[in-house]
Parts: structure tokens; C-alpha cells; sequence
């Protein structure tokens, strides 16, 4: 159902809006939790951190689908305020072109380098084979990937984000299942596990995009549409490649990162793989949520409804402190028994590793929080420099910082201690670019 967010009170119409997309994203990070979980308990260590181990690599296709997904539905949503319908379809086949294409190359180059990306993040020997099995069927899979992601960002930019829930709630249930099933009854090992993540995306992605098709088929037109624009795609690219830039240096600073924890053995890679899972849940969280209120932002710069933008940065702030309080208590005082779903009390020195790190980071979530939520007004409005500077600010604290200060302690427990530094200075600069921006809209308004 198709939603006009230039109307009626803001804050309802933002968490009525952005709560769905909240559940959406806690299904989505179930698909990688639930390959973590079942390869820990059911494979063994080995197999655990060889999926945390291509996760990192993985995140570089996602980083780019993510850049595809914003980027459609930023300039959709903004057009969509305005109603121009002719120009909102252009801009929708645009981006399924676009998506495909960029999707072939990453197919090609995935396979081609697979081996070569899992020996720069130090993959050790003994799990480097399972490594390299789960992501060569994982980047098969990269095509329900990008246009899922697609077909989610058109979504939103209609103002619709019960559909992609809906989805997301039975395909990652039903992914649980396929992994328990091809791992337990068919002893598939951790093909099964990626087996399973590629058929269940695959269904998600069939259905979304036939959806979206049947929407726009309702919508009436004016004129002949172009099922490509190079006007549209530059807006597009405006928007996406900042944030697929973003998103592949995090990944790319993660995956140096990785390097750093690797050297301190298995054990410890398997207890950050696992602790890692459940930050991702959070920060990912807080990106969709963030990604919500770009889209809000977008339809009311369409609608020239400027103060509805600045109202929607506070309800932003009000929502992500609220969720932020339940994910730092469950953090802080069950973490344990959190990490006990992928390990067991003999993995001693990993359950130490992911108990510590879920320590340091998880009270500084109401950080981290707020600089998303003001990376979301950012992007809404295409203020896309600011945004990059704060983003970039934060990864290269937290790589730099994650070496030095591992060297200095000489141990872990230094890298975990970059993040919150980072998420902090980086907040601070997202927040007073925001209110930098607001004072335009201000003058707009005036």
C-alpha cells in the first residue's frame, strides 16, 4: 500500500512508517545470524568463523546493493512527494537496469577473486576452504540480492514498509528451517548454510520484484515512459555512489580489521564472528531506520514541507533512544547467554572475545544512533558531501585506532575500543552538519 508521508503528524506518520522497516531489518540480519548460529552449534568452531570470515567479503556486495537501494529510493521518494509519476517509473527502470548491470560485474569479479580477497584478510588455513565454499555460492546468489534490495527501496520510497516486512518475516523464518534441515538431515556442511541463504533471498526477491511491477502498473501516466534516462540515472549515481563509497570503505576497513583479529587465532576470530552478528543487528537497524528517514525527508523536500524535516529529525532521535535501551541491557547483562547460542561453554576463550567486545561498544549505541539518524536527514536532502565526511571520519578512526591501539595493548580488547571513538567524533560533525542544513530549510521556509 502506497503511503504519502507529506501528511499528517509527523512523528506518527515517521514511526508508523519506520517501525516495519525496524522489523524488517531484525528478519534480514536473521539470514546471517541464522548461518553463524547453525554452523557454530551443529558444524563446530572452524565453520563459524569461516562464515564470520566471508561475511566481511560479503559486505562489499552489499555495500554496493545498499548503494542501489538508497539511491533508487531517495530520488523515487522525491518524486513521488512532488507526483510526478512519469518521471518516478523512469527512475524505477532505471535503476533495475542499472542494478543488473553493476550486479553481472560483481558476479565476475567475485568469482575471478575469491580466493585472492580471502588470503588479504589472513583467512587461516584451516578454514580457508570452507571460507572460499560459502562465498562462491553466496556471490551466485548476488542477483536476488541487488534486486531485493532494489525492490525494498521502492517500497519505501512509496511509503510502504509493511510489504518488505511481511517478506522478510517468512523468508528468514523459513531460512532457519532450510539451514537446520540441509545441515542436520542432509548433511550438507556449510554448503548447506549458504545453500539455504540463496534459496529462501531468491524467493523474497521473485515475489518483491512481481510486486512491484503490479504497482506501477496501476499508477496512471501522462505520457511515454523511457525505460532508461541518463538524466535520472546521474541522480540517481548522486546519491547511490556516495553511499555505496561508504559502505565498501566500512567494508573494506573491516575486512583490514578482520586481518587484526585473525592474527590473534581462531578462537578469538570465532568469538568476534559472533559478537559481531549481534552489533551488525543494532547498527543495521539503525541504518534502515536512518534509511526511513531519508525517505521521509525526501517526499517532504518533494512536497517543499521543510518543517516536516526538522520534526522528523526529532521523532528520529526519540525512536532510536527508545530501541537503543532494550538492545545496551540485553547486551550488557545476558550477552553471555546471547553468544551461547552459536558456541558452547568449551569455547572459552571465544565466548571471553565476544563478551568483551558486546561490553565496550553496546553503551555507546545512543551514539551511534544519532549520527544515523542525522545521516538519514543528509542523504534525504542530497546533502551528500557532509554525509561522506562524517562517514569517512569515523572508518578511518576506527582502522587507524584499531591498530595502534591492539599494538599497544597487545591485545583485542584495542581494536574493540576504536569504535566508540570513532562513532563519537563522527557524530558530532553529523550533527552539526545537520543543524548546518536545517538553518537553510529554515530560510526556505522564511
Amino acid at each position: 500500500m502506497n503511503k504519502d508521508l507529506t501528511v499528517g503528524n509527523p512523528q506518527k506518520v515517521l514511526w508508523q512508517f519506520c517501525l516495519p522497516m525496524f522489523g524488517s531489518i531484525i528478519f534480514q540480519q536473521i539470514y546471517n545470524i541464522a548461518d553463524s548460529l547453525v554452523a557454530g552449534k551443529f558444524i563446530g568452531e572452524n565453520a563459524l568463523a569461516a562464515v564470520g570470515n566471508s561475511y566481511n567479503i560479503t559486505l562489499i556486495f552489499i555495500a554496493f546493493a545498499f548503494g542501489c537501494n538508497i539511491g533508487c529510493s531517495v530520488i523515487v521518494s522525491e518524486l513521488f512527494g512532488a507526483k510526478k509519476f512519469s518521471e518516478m517509473k523512469s527512475a524505477i527502470y532505471t535503476a533495475l537496469i542499472s542494478g543488473g548491470v553493476l550486479c553481472i560485474i560483481f558476479m565476475l569479479l567475485g568469482l575471478l577473486s575469491c580466493n585472492t580477497l580471502l588470503t588479504l584478510i589472513k583467512t587461516q588455513p584451516e578454514i580457508m576452504s570452507d571460507s572460499a565454499l560459502y562465498l562462491r555460492i553466496y556471490i551466485w546468489g548476488l542477483p536476488f540480492l541487488f534486486f531485493y534490495n532494489i525492490a525494498t527501496g521502492i517500497f519505501s520510497a512509496l511509503g510502504d514498509s509493511k510489504t518488505p516486512f511481511i517478506f522478510l518475516a517468512v523468508s528468514s523464518t523459513a531460512n532457519i528451517l532450510v539451514d537446520i534441515l540441509f545441515v542436520k538431515v542432509f548433511f550438507m556442511g556449510i554448503a548447506g548454510v549458504a545453500w539455504a541463504t540463496f534459496l529462501c533471498q531468491g524467493i523474497s526477491c521473485i515475489f518483491s520484484i512481481v510486486i512491484v511491477l503490479k504497482r506501477l502498473s496501476v499508477i496512471a501516466t501522462d505520457k511515454k515512459i523511457p525505460i532508461f534516462s541518463w538524466t535520472i540515472f546521474k541522480k540517481i549515481a548522486t546519491i547511490a555512489i556516495p553511499s555505496i563509497l561508504q559502505q565498501s570503505f566500512i567494508s573494506i576497513g573491516n575486512m583490514m580489521i578482520q586481518g587484526c583479529i585473525n592474527s590473534y587465532g581462531v578462537s578469538v576470530a570465532a568469538g568476534y564472528s559472533a559478537a559481531v552478528k549481534l552489533n551488525n543487528l543494532v547498527i543495521t537497524s539503525f541504518t534502515t531506520i536512518g534509511n526511513g528517514i531519508s525517505n521521509f525527508t525526501a517526499q517532504n523536500l518533494g512536497g517543499h514541507k521543510y518543517q516536516r524535516i526538522k520534526d522528523g529529525f526529532k521523532s528520529g532521535l526519540k525512536l532510536v533512544w527508545l530501541l537503543c535501551i532494550p538492545f545496551v541491557v540485553l547486551y550488557i547483562g545476558f550477552g553471555k547467554y546471547l553468544l551461547l547460542l552459536f558456541m558452547d561453554e568449551s569455547s572459552a576463550i571465544a565466548l571471553r572475545t565476544g563478551r568483551q567486545f558486546l561490553l565496550i561498544l553496546s553503551p555507546f549505541y545512543f551514539i551511534v544512533a544519532t549520527k544515523l539518524v542525522a545521516d538519514g536527514i543528509l542523504r534525504g536532502l542530497s546533502a551528500m558531501l557532509p554525509f561522506m565526511i562524517a562517514t569517512f571520519t569515523d572508518l578511518i578512526l576506527r582502522v587507524c585506532l584499531a591498530f595502534v591501539l591492539s599494538a599497544f595493548t597487545k591485545s583485542p580488547i584495542g581494536i574493540w575500543c576504536a569504535w566508540p571513538i570513532g562513532w563519537m567524533i563522527a557524530m558530532i560533525l553529523s550533527v552539526i552538519f545537520y543543524y548546518k542544513k536545517s538553518s537553510i530549510i529554515q530560510n526556505r521556509e522564511s
